[in-house]
């Protein structure tokens, strides 16, 4: 059985894990990613459409000149994505999340399996943990970075608004701000940098204590030692 001190920090680990899977989900199941408002040119009058999407599905609005509501409607991301490059970038950050999901549920078992064992395969300690949060972690970052550049880059915004409304022309102008479901991917980063941080200080401390335990038999006097 592992000792108190080792079931305490790895269980606390494990809450850390624990929380980043419940995060990563929240992030996947929720369309608060972005809110875009798009002015476009149309016939004798401009439109503004209003755009608050995830990486499933979305509402859009659209406001005449004076301000007044035209349509309001749900779409699905996938169905009005229209340009290769757009969908492939969308399916690519949904793939990369459900990477990191796995790597926090690997994660969890590990510490967990931790927590209430001592198991004698090396990668089973501290080593799969390590690996498997920086795992999460990096991918839960490149997840940061895809998506802004599928909205910047790709014109992803742009390419949703003119699926959900039609005789729209140029675009005069167009500003984004990033939503609750994208900015608590810094949480799942910090969640895992706990983890990482609590089993360094365990394994940091084991291996102090190992030298010290050792330390005594280096120090001891060779006519000792070979008695």
């Amino acid at each position: 059985m592992p000792s108190r001190r080792k079931t305490s920090m790895f269980a606390s680990a494990f809450c850390s894990c624990v929380s980043s899977f419940v995060v990563i989900c929240v992030v996947l199941a929720t369309p608060q990613w972005v809110s875009s408002e798009l002015r476009f040119s149309r016939p004798n009058s401009s439109v503004t459409v209003s755009l608050t999407y995830g990486l499933f599905r979305g509402t859009c609005e659209q406001f005449v000149d004076a301000g007044l509501q035209v349509s309001k409607q749900t779409f699905q991301v996938a169905d009005a994505l229209s340009s290769a490059r757009s969908r492939s970038l969308n399916v690519a950050i949904i793939v990369v999340l459900v990477l990191a999901l796995l790597s926090s549920l690997l994660s969890s078992g590990f510490t967990c399996t931790n927590a209430v064992s001592n198991p004698y395969q090396t990668f089973l300690g501290p080593v799969g943990i390590y690996t498997w949060n920086s795992v999460c972690g990096v991918l839960t970052l490149i997840a940061m970075i895809l998506f802004p550049v599928n909205v910047q880059g790709n014109s992803l915004s742009e390419e949703l608004a003119r699926g959900c409304s039609t005789s729209l022309q140029t675009r005069l102008g167009s500003k984004h701000n990033y939503g609750y479901s994208y900015w608590i991917m810094l949480l799942i980063l910090l969640l895992n940098i706990a983890s990482l941080i609590v089993i360094y200080f365990y394994d940091h401390a084991r291996y102090s204590k190992k030298k010290e335990q050792e330390r005594p038999i280096e120090n001891a006097p060779k006519d000792v030692i070979l008695f």
